[in-house]
C-alpha cells in the first residue's frame, strides 16, 4: 500500500482522555458533539497539501485580529460529513469535512473559524476545565456523558437522549446549572469574538450568521423535545436573534469573497467530492456538461479512483493544459501515477507540484516515494534532500520517514536508516519499536556525532511522552 496520498486519512488514537474530548465537544459550533468516534478510537484526519493551504489562508488573517498569530494553530480536518468544528486545545482547531463540502462560500467556513478563535482568544477551553476541577469527577464525567449521549440521541432519534436526561437528572444540581449556562456563555462570547475578528480583517459576517441560522433551525427540527435549558449552546433562536442583532451594522455586510478565493474554495470541495463520493456519485454531482474547472478536477479525480489510468492522466493532462500554474493537477498526475505502479513516470510532475506549491511538505514526501521506488540509485541523494526538508516543516509524519528509512538503507547508510525508522516508530506512537530501532543506530553512529545524539533521546524517552498511533487508510477506500 503507497504511504504517500495527496488525500491521506489518518486514524489517530485519542491524544488524551475521553473526559477532555467530551469537554472539547461541549464547545463545537453546531451543538452536535460526535462523542461514539473518540470511543471507536478517534476520528479518522484528512492531510491534503491543497486544502490546509487554503484554510491557513482563511485562518491566519482572523488569528491575527484575535492576537494569536503567534500561537502556531492549526486547522485539522476530521473526515466526518456532518457540519462540526470545535477546539479542544490552544493549538488546534477542528473542522469536518463536511463543513467544508457543505460551505458554499469561503465567508461561511471563515465564520466558522471566527467563532473557534473566539475560544481560544476567550481561554474557553482551560477556563472550562477549572470549573470541572471544581466539581467531582463523578459528576464531572456523568455531566459531559449525559450531553454527549442525549444531544446525539435527539439526533439520531433513538434512546440516547433518554439516557442523557437520566444522567442529567441525577443528583448534580450545582454542576448542571452551573456548568450548561456556562457553556452557553461561552458560545455568545465566541459569537461577539468571532464577529469581532471578521469586522477588523474587513470580511463580512454574513457567512457566519448564515451558517449558524441554519444550523439553529436544524437543530430546532432535530432536538425539539429537549428541555432548551439543558442544550450545550443557547437556544438556536435566542443565538441567531443575538447574532442578527451582531452582525445587521457591519459595514461589511454585503462584501463578496474575492473571485478567486471563491474559485478555491470550489476546487477544495470538488476535491473533497471527488475523493469521498462513491463510484458514480460524482459524474451526477459533477456532470459532463459542466466544464468548469471544480467539476473537471472532481471527474478526474473519480477517474483517477475508478478508471484506468491513461484515461485518468488524459484527463488530468487537460487540467494541466487549461491551467499551467497550478501545482495540485501536477500532484493528482503524479498520485495517480505512483498508485498504477510508474514511481519513475510520477517524479517529475511531482517534481512541478513541489516546484509550485507553497507549502510543499506533503508534496515531497509523496515525491521522496516516487524516487526511492523509482529503483534509480542516482535518485536516492535527492530523495534525501526532498525527504529531510519535507520533514523539518511535518516532523510527526510516520510516512516521510519510512520513505527516509528506505532511501538511507538503499544507499547503504544504515545508521540513519536505523533512525529513521526510529522516528517513524515515534511518531506512530510505538515506543517499544522505536526504542528498539534507536539502540540499534546507537551501534552504528560514532559515539556522541549528531545522530547518535538522537537516537539516544529516542532509547532514552518516557513512554509517557508518546504522541498517538497513526494507521494510514487508503483515501479509494474512506472510511464507511
Amino acid at each position: 500500500m503507497n504511504q504517500a496520498k495527496s488525500l491521506t486519512m489518518l486514524l489517530r488514537k485519542p491524544v488524551a482522555t475521553s473526559l477532555a474530548m467530551l469537554t472539547a465537544a461541549a464547545l463545537t459550533a453546531s451543538g452536535l458533539p460526535a462523542v461514539a468516534q473518540e470511543h471507536g478510537g478517534g476520528p479518522p484526519i484528512i492531510r491534503d497539501a491543497e486544502i490546509e493551504q487554503l484554510l491557513r489562508e482563511y485562518s491566519q488573517p482572523i488569528l491575527k485580529a484575535a492576537g494569536l498569530a503567534q500561537q502556531n494553530i492549526r486547522v485539522v480536518i476530521i473526515n466526518d460529513p456532518s457540519f462540526n468544528a470545535f477546539v479542544a486545545d490552544g493549538h488546534r482547531i477542528f473542522i469536518n469535512s463536511g463543513a467544508l463540502m457543505q460551505a458554499k462560500t469561503p465567508n461561511e467556513v471563515i465564520g466558522v473559524l471566527a467563532h473557534e478563535s473566539g475560544h481560544i482568544a476567550g481561554g474557553h477551553i482551560a477556563r472550562m476545565h477549572e470549573e470541572l476541577a471544581k466539581a467531582s469527577t463523578e459528576s464531572a464525567v456523568a455531566m459531559l456523558l449525559g450531553i454527549g449521549a442525549m444531544v446525539a440521541g435527539a439526533r439520531s432519534g433513538g434512546q440516547g437522549a433518554d439516557a442523557g436526561m437520566a444522567a442529567l437528572t441525577m443528583p448534580q444540581g450545582v454542576i448542571q446549572n452551573t456548568m450548561l449556562a456556562y457553556i452557553r456563555t461561552q458560545e455568545e462570547q465566541a459569537d461577539r469574538a468571532g464577529v469581532k475578528f471578521l469586522t477588523a480583517t474587513g470580511q463580512s459576517p454574513k457567512g457566519m450568521y448564515d451558517t449558524f441560522k441554519r444550523l439553529g433551525d436544524e437543530m430546532l427540527y432535530q432536538a425539539q423535545h429537549i428541555d432548551p435549558y439543558l442544550q450545550t449552546h443557547p437556544m438556536p433562536a435566542e443565538r441567531v436573534a443575538a447574532l442578527e442583532e451582531l452582525v445587521k451594522n457591519s459595514p461589511y455586510w454585503d462584501k463578496k469573497d474575492p473571485p478567486e478565493l471563491q474559485f478555491r474554495h470550489d476546487m477544495m470541495r470538488a476535491k473533497l467530492y471527488g475523493y469521498m463520493d462513491r463510484e458514480g456519485i460524482s459524474l451526477n454531482r459533477y456532470p459532463p456538461s459542466d466544464q468548469s474547472l471544480p467539476a473537471r478536477y472532481a471527474r478526474a479525480i473519480a477517474a483517477s479512483r475508478f478508471s484506468d489510468t491513461r484515461t485518468a492522466v488524459a484527463q488530468i493532462d487537460a487540467l494541466i493544459a487549461s491551467n499551467p500554474q497550478y501545482p495540485y493537477f501536477y500532484e493528482l498526475k503524479g498520485q495517480t501515477l505512483l498508485e498504477a505502479g510508474k514511481p519513475a513516470e510520477a517524479i517529475a510532475p511531482l517534481r512541478r507540484a513541489a516546484q509550485l506549491s507553497p507549502n510543499p511538505a506533503l508534496i515531497q514526501v509523496m515525491l521522496g516515494q516516487a524516487l526511492v521506488e523509482s529503483n534509480d540509485p542516482s535518485h536516492l541523494n535527492e530523495a534525501v534532500t526532498v525527504l529531510e526538508s519535507s520533514l523539518a516543516r511535518e516532523p510527526e509524519s510516520p510516512a516521510g520517514y519510512n520513505q527516509l528509512a528506505m532511501a538511507y538503507g538503499r544507499k547503504g547508510d544504515y545508521a540513519h536508516a536505523d533512525l529513521a525508522s526510529a522516528q517513524a516508530a515515534l511518531a506512530r506512537g510505538d515506543m517499544k519499536a522505536a526504542r528498539m530501532l534507536a539502540s540499534r543506530a546507537k551501534d552504528r553512529f560514532p559515539l556522541g556525532s549528531p545522530g547518535w545524539v538522537r537516537a539516544d533521546d529516542i532509547s532514552n524517552k518516557n513512554p509517557e511522552g508518546t504522541a498517538h498511533s497513526t494507521v494510514v487508510v487508503h483515501p479509494k477506500d474512506p472510511p464507511q
